[in-house]
């Protein structure tokens, strides 16, 4: 049994009141309580590089932050003083501060296989914008996404094709088709399938695994012989494959990308790139019909776009991506190393890019598991560890890479003796963690 106590009511009661007043508890479905052992979800009182603190005074070495957002640490010092030079400066007028001309040249020198960019806040609205536009410059309604990939969008054309459809009229969501990451020959089948329909492919250009070579140029080369737009979600790839970009690194420049979460370091900040005809479409310098492509109260805050010159800077100068590529090295190799000694390496797995791990929890039969997940997620959270995956920000050392390993030995021994006992509820401490996406709460 498990006999460690380990105990948040401070921050019990504050999730309390979060239910009471905002829906789900949280304002991002992935950071709710129910993400998280019961009772056991940490409300956080402020953080500072790799670690968070929550109200009940309890320290934690972070991962995933902000969702992936925080990539260079909480409270950055180069990203701070950045955005406090511009609040003293005022943050929204009338007319476009000289910032957005400066960020947008930062922006296009570190993304050179753009032409034009437009910023807004969140990624959602930017990947709905390269939609938009997509429709608008082909004339096709339908959207071709891979189904590989988990999150777009929280509007109609995405969000109508998940569990959490309700509210969504059918007529939407039947204009969302989906496609296999890799498989070129199921993507042409689709396309001539809905010949002259799609307007554009959207995908994330990596994930878990590295594209398969000549994948990407393949997918470009077929969406234009069928007449539609490439577009990158780039929200997670950006940056953390490269400063330009999985684009950047594996050399295929889309027709539209949109870049988000790392690059603003926490701050609201989102970018719509891409080739000038296309973007110009939702300008004022083209003669056709004019496309609403993004149009924002608070898309240029001051202090934002300079958080996002400061990231990509820091980017650039430090070598960052690399940086998150070796921590993120060590810690997998970490954790593989002691996960199999505690007899469970087929059970406790670490995937995907070493700059974007994230774990998998399979039962005694292999099979995914939120039973097991809970476990895990509660020996590490004990162990002063916040991890709802495993990606790395710069602001780790070794030491904390280190640490956290030390700490996952222990939820491994644990974890075995679940799987010995084929029953992990009594190290559960309650329900089981739940996905995100599902029909009932």
């Amino acid at each position: 049994m498990d006999t460690e106590e380990f105990d948040l009511p401070l921050s019990r009661a504050a999730n309390e009141r979060l239910h009471a007043l905002v829906p789900g508890g949280a304002h991002t479905y992935a950071k709710g309580d129910d993400q998280y052992p019961e009772n056991l979800a940490p409300v956080i009182s402020h953080g500072r590089g790799a670690h968070v603190w929550d109200i009940d005074g309890n320290r934690y070495l972070e991962y995933g932050s902000g969702l992936r957002s925080v990539s260079l640490g909480h409270a950055h010092p180069r990203v701070t003083e950045a955005v406090r030079r511009e609040l003293d400066r005022g943050s929204n007028f009338a007319r476009p501060s000289i910032i957005e001309v400066d960020a947008a040249e930062r922006f296009l020198a570190t993304v050179p296989t753009a032409d034009m960019v437009k910023f807004a806040k969140n990624g959602s609205d930017v990947t709905t914008a390269a939609v938009r536009l997509a429709r608008a410059v082909t004339g096709r309604s339908r959207v071709a996404l891979c189904g590989d990939h988990p999150f777009f969008s929280t509007d109609d054309w995405f969000i109508g094709t998940t569990p959490m459809s309700a509210g969504i009229p059918a007529s939407t969501t039947e204009l969302t088709v989906s496609f296999p990451y890799g498989d070129l020959a199921a993507t042409e089948e689709l396309l001539t399938r809905y010949e002259n329909e799609v307007a554009c492919l959207i995908l994330e250009p990596a994930g878990q695994a590295e594209p398969p070579p000549g994948y990407l140029e393949g997918l470009r080369d077929l969406a234009h012989r069928h007449g539609c737009l490439l577009v990158f979600d780039e929200m997670i790839t950006g940056f953390r494959w490269s400063e330009a970009g999985a684009q950047g690194m594996y050399g295929v420049a889309p027709d539209l990308s949109t870049f988000g979460k790392a690059l603003g370091n926490g701050f609201a900040v989102s970018a719509l790139a891409g080739r000038r005809e296309l973007m110009e479409r939702g300008g004022l310098r083209d003669s056709r019909e004019r496309v609403f492509l993004l149009s924002t109260t608070h898309g240029a805050e001051t202090h934002s776009l300079a958080a996002a010159m400061a990231v990509q800077t820091t980017y650039v100068e430090e070598g960052i991506s690399a940086q998150l590529h070796d921590l993120g090295e060590r810690l997998a190799t970490g954790v593989r190393d002691v996960a199999a000694s505690m007899g469970v390496g087929e059970h406790v797995l670490v995937r995907g890019r070493a700059s974007n791990l994230v774990f998998a929890t399979l039962d005694e039969h292999g099979r995914p598991s939120q039973e097991y997940r809970t476990l895990f997620l509660r020996r590490l959270l004990a162990g002063g560890v916040l991890a709802p995956s495993f990606v790395v920000s710069s602001a780790l050392t070794e030491a904390d890479i280190d640490r956290t390993v030390d700490v996952v030995a222990q939820a491994c021994a644990v974890y075995r003796k679940a799987l010995d006992a084929a029953d992990p509820s009594p190290w559960q401490g309650g329900r089981p963690v739940k996905p995100v996406f599902r029909r009932l709460a």
